[in-house]
């Protein structure tokens, strides 16, 4: 089966893909746990979400090399390109989740699916049940029998590239709005270059963490830019690529 190159790519691609459901849902929109959530010494949200970034950057060039490989095949006019192809993705995403069951969750404990529950081991359980041992079982089903007719080869690399790009791209999309912003300043910003950029944008603050290195605060959407040309290095609602740029300053 893995000795089969369209089946081998297509599983590649499949694995990145569980990587970005796994980051996106979980770290980004349900915030159960980041990357690190429990490695001790690092307990800094700047260099979560940093680690964070990192896995991301990770699940791109896993997801490029799974495509550059299927689309290599489609150009020689060879592989299974219906729903065995399918079966190959679901094969790929189902051992992500068992992958990182056993490595991050059990083994290295550098996080939890919920770190903040009295019973991890049964949101662990349940999570790679549903989201690991089903498509696994599902994809082995569809690469063995078929399943039908499926799309041709230009159709179905068209399909893998759109669904990669929109998992890739849902990453990016911020939160619905309350009229509040979360900034995450550089290491080293103290209380004084914090409330020097509050003043320069006319913002309010409303929480922020005991060094100031994160704070939230309420400004309108069109001056939140702003804050990248104070030494921010995330700040919601205001797009991710400059906030990405200006981690390279850690």
């Amino acid at each position: 089966m893995w000795k089969t190159p369209w089946f081998r790519w297509g599983a590649v691609l499949g694995f990145a893909l569980g990587g970005f459901f796994d980051g996106i849902l979980l770290h980004q929109i349900l915030q159960w746990h980041h990357l690190l959530s429990l490695v001790p010494g690092i307990d800094d949200l700047r260099m979560q979400v940093l680690w964070d970034g990192w896995f991301h950057a990770l699940m791109y060039v896993i997801a490029l090399a799974g495509l550059a490989g299927l689309w290599r095949l489609h150009r020689r006019g060879t592989g299974q390109w219906g729903w065995p192809l399918v079966g190959a993705v679901l094969v790929g995403f189902g051992l992500w989740h068992v992958v990182d069951t056993l490595l991050s969750h059990w083994l290295l404990q550098i996080h939890r699916i919920r770190v903040d529950s009295d019973d991890p081991l049964l949101w662990d359980l349940l999570w790679l049940a549903l989201f690991g041992l089903a498509p696994l079982a599902l994809g082995l089903r569809l690469r063995r029998h078929g399943g039908g007719p499926g799309l041709q080869g230009t159709a179905a690399m068209l399909a893998l590239l759109a669904l990669t790009s929109g998992a890739g791209a849902w990453a990016l999309v911020p939160p619905a709005q309350t009229g509040f912003a979360t900034v995450v300043f550089h290491p080293g910003a103290g209380p004084r270059e914090v409330f020097a950029a509050l003043d320069a944008l006319d913002a309010r603050l409303v929480w922020s963490d005991r060094a100031m290195g994160v704070v939230v605060v309420a400004v309108p959407e069109e001056r939140r830019w702003g804050f990248y040309r104070h030494g921010a290095l995330l700040v919601s609602g205001a797009g991710v690529p400059a906030g990405c740029f200006n981690w390279s300053r850690i």
